[in-house]
């Protein structure tokens, strides 16, 4: 799996929303974004990141930046969770796993033998599709740098 840094161009992706419309980085094209991807719905660690973001969203969802979060759960149970923790942002499925491995975010192996989950991480991506802030971190029970993509995402326009 690549590891993907500042300067890399961002890679496609076409994924299903909890909406099940397909949605893809070109959709974004314009505006800056903050891609999360994160292990599963349903569980605390992943709930705080969700929760956090959405409890900050004017900070990231505005007229030059969206968020998008990205699971290898089913648009079945993203659906469902977003509505139970009120998510003001999508949320796409990345059942096949394709997309969370493009981004170097996925775990060979993960918590009782489950294979092929997606590491909790955060990545900025401006304008004209460039990473600016990538971050892919191997504990699932750590959490993005929220305080590190804030000043990022400050230096974008």
């Amino acid at each position: 799996m690549m590891t993907l840094k500042k300067g890399d161009k961002a890679p496609d992706f076409r994924l299903f929303n909890t909406e099940k419309k397909e949605i893809s980085l070109s959709d974004f094209k314009g505006k800056n974004l903050i891609l999360h991807f994160f292990p599963a719905a349903f569980t605390g660690v992943c709930t705080t990141q969700l929760c956090t973001v959405r409890d900050a969203i004017g900070k990231y969802q505005n007229d030059t930046a969206d968020v998008v979060a990205i699971s290898v759960d089913s648009v079945f149970a993203l659906a469902k969770y977003k509505d139970e923790q009120k998510l003001n942002f999508t949320l796409l499925s990345d059942f096949n796993k394709v997309v969370s491995k493009d981004y170097g975010a996925l775990y060979t192996e993960f918590v009782l033998g489950m294979k092929g989950v997606s590491k909790r991480s955060a990545f900025v991506i401006d304008k004209d599709g460039t990473i600016q802030y990538a971050e892919v971190l191997e504990s699932a029970g750590d959490l993005p740098n929220f305080e590190e993509i804030n000043k990022v995402l400050a230096t974008l326009n």
